[in-house]
């Protein structure tokens, strides 16, 4: 069987799509592919100097493309940007793409008190997620893909102490449980959104073993210097980012992508390769533990779920 490709990317004119950190490795070459291919790509990005200059990359290919300013580790940015996106579409929105992230370092918490990873790369997203559902709901066919990781495989789950207040951080195992709550998020909205009879889709992506600047962007917000030398010695044997976005436009893009599907790459152990259905944890497809998460993080956050 013929392998997927950006090739393989039907035509985007008409649609409008929201690609979360956007500014930098996955998330701009996402932003760059559906530019190309036609679409209106909304770029939420932290940093304002450093989305404009991935801005004026994405519009040097030729495409439409705007910047959204969102800080996934403060709720009211998520709050202002959800609004900021439901006025500039007009409350129509074909695609979003929970991309962005942050992983490893010591203990920090974001603006509303959550440990760091958990708070931008879970619960940050979630709100996102729900603010924007009613321009969603009004395109047909409107796609959510999350983007997990392999590493959610080392997470569990702890509902009564999510954000580290009481246990001992870890910071790799706080870095796979918010990729964990990103897979079991991805998968409890498609069931929702089934339930209730919605014509939107939830679909989840892994892009394996990629050299993207996200460790690097981590090291360098906490001054890790382990963390750039790790983040060099990975480099040297992963994919490139071309391939890496694969699997996450393949969820968002393809009519082969099934809601509550997970994608990532078909070679050895989800590593590299091009876009396939992806394996995952058990602890990844507990439904009850989803639905609690659901509960939780409606809690955390006070943003209503939507569907409810």
């Amino acid at each position: 069987m013929a392998k997927w490709t950006e090739a393989d990317i039907p035509d985007q004119s008409g649609r409008t799509a929201l690609v979360t950190g956007a500014n930098s490795g996955l998330g701009l070459r996402t932003a760059q592919v559906l530019s190309g291919r036609g679409a209106r790509v909304l770029m939420a990005c932290r940093s304002p100097e450093r989305g404009q200059r991935a801005l004026e990359r994405v519009l040097a290919g030729g495409g439409e493309a705007e910047l959204v300013r969102l800080d996934l580790a403060d709720l009211a940015s998520v709050r202002a940007a959800a609004a900021s996106v439901r006025e500039l579409t007009g409350d129509a929105l074909d695609l979003l793409v929970n991309n962005a992230g942050v992983m490893g370092g010591p203990l920090r918490r974001t603006a509303d008190g959550f440990e760091l990873q958990f708070g931008t790369n879970h619960l940050g997203h979630a709100a996102l997620t729900w603010l924007l559902m009613p321009a969603l709901r009004a395109r047909p066919g409107a796609r959510v893909v999350t983007v997990s990781s392999l590493m959610h495989s080392v997470g569990a789950l702890d509902l009564a102490d999510p954000n580290y207040e009481v246990r001992k951080y870890r910071q790799w195992h706080a870095y796979g449980q918010s990729k964990l709550a990103n897979l079991l998020f991805a998968r409890e909205l498609d069931r929702r959104l089934r339930a209730a009879g919605l014509d939107v889709t939830s679909v989840a992506a892994h892009p394996g073993t990629t050299a993207t600047e996200l460790s690097a962007n981590t090291a360098r917000a906490h001054g890790s210097s382990v963390m750039e030398l790790g983040n060099k010695i990975i480099g040297r044997f992963s994919q490139p980012v071309e391939v890496g976005a694969l699997p996450q436009l393949y969820a968002a893009t393809a009519a082969g992508a099934e809601g509550g599907g997970y994608y990532g790459p078909d070679g050895f152990r989800g590593m590299r390769g091009h876009p396939a259905p992806a394996t995952s944890s058990a602890a990844s497809r507990d439904e009850l533990a989803a639905a609690r998460l659901w509960d939780l993080t409606a809690e955390l956050t006070g943003v209503a779920p939507d569907p409810a």
